[in-house]
């Protein structure tokens, strides 16, 4: 590793960052909240000193258009480091502890969505901050400096990948700078969009910035203490089911529809496909159970089936009713919506509908070599063969994903001496999911959890926002022999 090109570019990103650290202060001026001008000031000033020491010769700024993929990796994985570390700065003007301080800004800016607030007596300014800083995370944020940013010409690319590793490097345009230009676009405009019918559904416009950012985001950050359902609308929680859903679909099928007009990309997708029929298909085994194992009604069950399912496969972890409290048959269903994830090229976490159904067709087919070991059989996806490399990867992804869950929840089962704590909480926190089950509800706070467990969900967020690749291959001794 060239550790000068590594810091020009950290360099970079931080000095931006800082300038929409900033944003919030607009919210402070207008509601004449001044005080709420300190913290995101100092904030954006340390991000922007920090950016200028770590800002090399004009030399490295020039060669990071020869910048290697592992760099690339060690990059993105810093940044992200980086920018939670200054995402944190604001909250501690606000009272909260550094640890928890920390924790709530990585939950933002990997969009998982848990929080420690224990309560919502703050400024408007934090909580613009809070959607913010999901919003910004939800897409990436080095995909937005490789849209905006000459520095970033050739290793944007690199580093476009680096920061959402997929099974595909799908592009919408021949040139990496002008696919980040598209997928932000379509990303603003369906913000935008949301926005407009929220306002028209009756939320104030405040909420619906808030809201909006967070649910496109896949992030789930509400001003309301109750979240979606605290607006007690039920056009507010149809429309947050429709965007929630859109949030967890790939970006560039998305632009492909909107822009280029292609509506047919829609049914050729098989992800798509497959991410539509798994929403339905949970969606309407919960209807199920909660029709027959409880006195529910049937639109309400209709209703709430779908919104919970949508938000645990996108990841987004808004919630329509406290689910905690549905029968047992409703909430396993739901958990297995944490491990599918949605869309790869969306904002969603989790494992990703392509890699579950590549993992299915490979199952597949090895059965059938056990009834006919001369076949060939290869695996497609959208008509395409996945080659025997790619499909190494994803199998290798599913294993590390697990491994890691599995380490995870055995450390904070022990720590919380609670298994449910421990199982659901770090699928939730790998995951970027947001509220999990037992004291881990929709409606509970973080903050009672003991802070090693808090720790290890800092570091699984940012590695499952990363897609553990990043921080995978920093394991390996190779990775770390650094040159000037």
């Amino acid at each position: 590793m060239r550790i000068n090109f590594i810091f020009s570019a950290i360099g970079i990103v931080l000095r931006y960052i800082s300038i929409m650290i900033l944003i919030p202060c607009i919210v402070a001026l207008i509601y004449r909240d001044y005080n709420s001008l300190i913290p995101f000031i100092t904030a954006s000033m340390i991000s922007f000193v920090v950016g200028l020491v770590l800002r090399r010769n004009q030399e490295s700024m020039d060669s990071l258009n020869n910048i290697k993929k592992s760099e690339a990796l060690f990059t993105v994985s810093l940044s992200w480091i980086a920018i939670s570390l200054i995402s944190a700065i604001p909250y501690l003007f606000y009272g909260i502890s550094p640890l928890d301080a920390l924790f709530e800004a990585t939950s933002g800016i990997t969009t998982t969505g848990a929080t420690i607030l224990t309560h919502y007596d703050y400024p408007k300014a934090m909580f613009l901050w809070r959607a913010l800083s999901q919003w910004l995370g939800g897409m990436g944020i080095i995909v937005l400096f490789v849209a905006i940013l000459p520095q970033f010409r050739v290793a944007g690319r690199q580093m476009f990948y680096a920061e959402a590793p997929g099974p595909t490097e799908e592009k919408v345009t021949p040139r990496i700078r002008h696919t980040a230009t598209a997928l932000w676009g379509v990303y603003i405009f369906l913000t935008g969009l949301q926005i407009v019918l929220y306002k028209l559904a009756g939320m104030e416009i405040f909420d619906a910035v808030c809201n909006s950012l967070s649910t496109l985001a896949a992030g789930g950050f509400s001003p309301n203490a109750e979240g979606i359902i605290g607006y007690h609308s039920s056009s507010i929680i149809w429309i947050t089911i429709i965007f929630m859903f859109l949030a967890g679909a790939n970006f560039a099928l998305q632009y492909k529809v909107i822009v280029q007009r292609k509506y047919s990309a829609l049914i050729k997708s098989d992800e798509f496909r497959w991410y539509f029929a798994i929403a339905l298909g949970l969606s309407f085994m919960i209807v199920l159970a909660l029709v027959l194992n409880s006195d529910y009604p049937y639109a309400k069950a209709i209703q709430d089936a779908l919104f919970q399912t949508v938000s645990f496969m996108t990841t987004t972890g808004f919630a329509s009713v406290d689910y905690t409290k549905w029968d047992l048959p409703a909430k396993i269903v739901l958990l297995l919506a944490t491990f599918t994830g949605a869309c790869a090229g969306s904002a969603s976490g989790g494992l990703k509908i392509v890699r579950v159904v590549y993992i299915f067709k490979y199952l597949k087919t090895e059965i059938i070599k056990i009834l006919h070991p001369n076949a060939v059989l290869p695996i497609k996806i959208d008509k395409t063969i996945v080659s025997e490399e790619v499909g190494k990867q994803i199998i290798s992804f599913v294993i590390f994903y697990f491994f890691i869950f599995a380490i995870s929840a055995f450390a904070v089962s022990i720590i919380e001496q609670n298994i449910i704590v421990g199982f659901t909480g770090s699928i939730s926190a790998l995951g970027n999911i947001g509220p999990a089950f037992g004291s881990l509800g929709p409606y509970d706070s973080l903050a009672i959890l003991h802070p090693i467990t808090k720790i290890i969900f800092i570091v699984i967020m940012l590695v499952g926002r990363l897609e553990l690749v990043p921080f995978l291959v920093m394991l390996h001794f190779d990775f770390w022999k650094v040159k000037n």
